[in-house]
């Protein structure tokens, strides 16, 4: 066995190697003998091979973690100069003052228990800056894990064919309930609310309303949300459901 190879299987069994090699000596001895490799982790000590394992682990996540830092933040720091602008206009449906200063938009999912605290987060900042605030809520279902959030998405806007105001409150219900989402649930909570449920269900099934969640989640994607809550607040994007002092930071250096 040569040296080079001599010295990477030392290594692999955590035994001190009779000479040094270097990064490449030890790649093309590990690549050129690869039955010894497995060999050499059969008889190292297991537990102290778990545990550089594990600390291999941690340490990509924290590289990852600070990757996505460093990424977050010089994303936030050119929509300062550059804000996204999501799609408003005299047809969106607006929560608050529509001429406020502050715009809220948020692109969500009702199955998401990560949206449900983002809605108390929202709720939260409401009540703080009152009138100043407007608010906005978009789409953007996660299909794939949330079978109710696609459903919940159509049946709010359904409702808001009848009564946009009423909306709002079949809105907040989802939030508030999300352990009973489902037909049966969305059924009562237009009934409660005083409007024609066959109706709801009807026009939760038709094109105009696919045709809203699909520009809602398209729109989403464009600025590059991937999970959800998604907000930005005067096109100044935060991802995740963030505590209320963020949406204060962003809005205390908008100056408004």
């Amino acid at each position: 066995m040569n040296r080079v190879l001599a010295a990477s299987l030392s290594i692999l069994v955590a035994a001190p190697a009779s000479a040094a090699v270097s990064r490449d000596e030890l790649k093309k001895a590990l690549d050129a003998n690869p039955d010894l490799v497995i060999g050499a982790l059969k008889k190292a000590d297991k537990t102290a091979l778990f545990e550089l394992i594990m600390d291999a682990q941690r340490d990509y996540q924290l590289k990852k973690q600070k990757e996505e830092e460093a990424k977050e933040k010089a994303e936030l720091e050119a929509a300062y100069k550059n804000p996204y602008k999501p799609s408003i206009d005299d047809k969106t449906r607006i929560r608050g003052d529509k001429n406020a200063p502050i715009t809220f938009v948020e692109y969500s999912d009702f199955q998401c228990p990560y949206c449900s605290r983002g809605y108390q987060v929202v709720e939260t900042v409401r009540r703080k800056y009152g009138a100043k605030v407007r608010f906005v809520y978009k789409h953007m279902p996660l299909v794939a894990i949330h079978p109710f959030a696609l459903p919940a998405a159509k049946w709010l806007e359904a409702v808001a064919i009848q009564s946009p105001e009423k909306a709002w409150l079949f809105h907040d219900k989802m939030f508030e309930n999300q352990n009973l989402l489902g037909e049966d649930f969305f059924k009562k909570t237009v009934k409660e609310l005083g409007l024609d449920a066959s109706k709801a269900a009807k026009d939760a099934d038709g094109a105009a309303v696919a045709a809203k969640i699909e520009a809602d989640i398209k729109e989403a994607k464009n600025f590059g949300f991937t999970g959800t809550p998604g907000f930005l607040i005067n096109g100044i994007p935060l991802r995740g459901a963030y505590p209320p002092e963020e949406f204060d930071k962003v809005i205390a250096r908008l100056g408004l």
